[in-house]
């Protein structure tokens, strides 16, 4: 059985670009910004745009290194985790959001091919240093993007007062 599985695949896939409750996804709040605005912090100790959704891909890429191997490699202190907005700009928006929606397919790719029985399995979390099931991470993931997504929403207000 995937009903699990397909309403978590349905959620992600929502949350980007399809009609929510609560009205809002990324590609809405992404195309209200310029590439200029994508970069620019409104408040200096507030991530910009491109901070946050390439910390997303970091996180979603760890996610895909989960379900692929039952572990991971990469934890919070990771330097890759946050780039800083100069290496963002060295790497470029188009390439920054190519690498973001990729990694959107990737894991929906993944999660297709399994189960409801998947989301009990176990992998070894190196941040957290413990095994847990996959609908830790999978709905963490999730939750991960709309955390963020907020946060996207936020900056898109402040940088639009300016």
């Amino acid at each position: 059985m995937k009903t699990l599985i397909n309403n978590i695949v349905k959620q992600l896939k929502d949350i980007q670009n399809e009609q929510v409750w609560l009205n809002v996804n990324f590609k809405k709040k992404l195309d209200l910004l310029n590439e200029n605005e994508i970069f620019t912090r409104p408040i200096p100790t507030l991530h910009s745009v491109a901070e946050l959704i390439s910390h997303l891909t970091f996180w979603r890429q760890e996610a895909i290194l989960k379900i692929k191997t039952k572990k991971g490699l990469l934890t919070d202190e990771s330097e890759e985790n946050w780039l800083t907005i100069e290496q963002l700009k060295i790497i470029g928006w188009n390439k920054i959001k190519s690498d973001y929606d990729d990694s959107l397919t990737e894991i929906i790719q993944l999660l297709e091919q399994k189960d409801d029985s998947f989301l009990n399995e176990l992998y070894f979390d190196t941040d957290y240093k413990n095994y847990y099931n996959y609908s830790f991470l999978i709905e963490g993931i999730l939750h991960h993007d709309i955390y963020h997504l907020g946060q996207i929403g936020m900056l898109v207000k402040l940088i639009k007062a300016k």
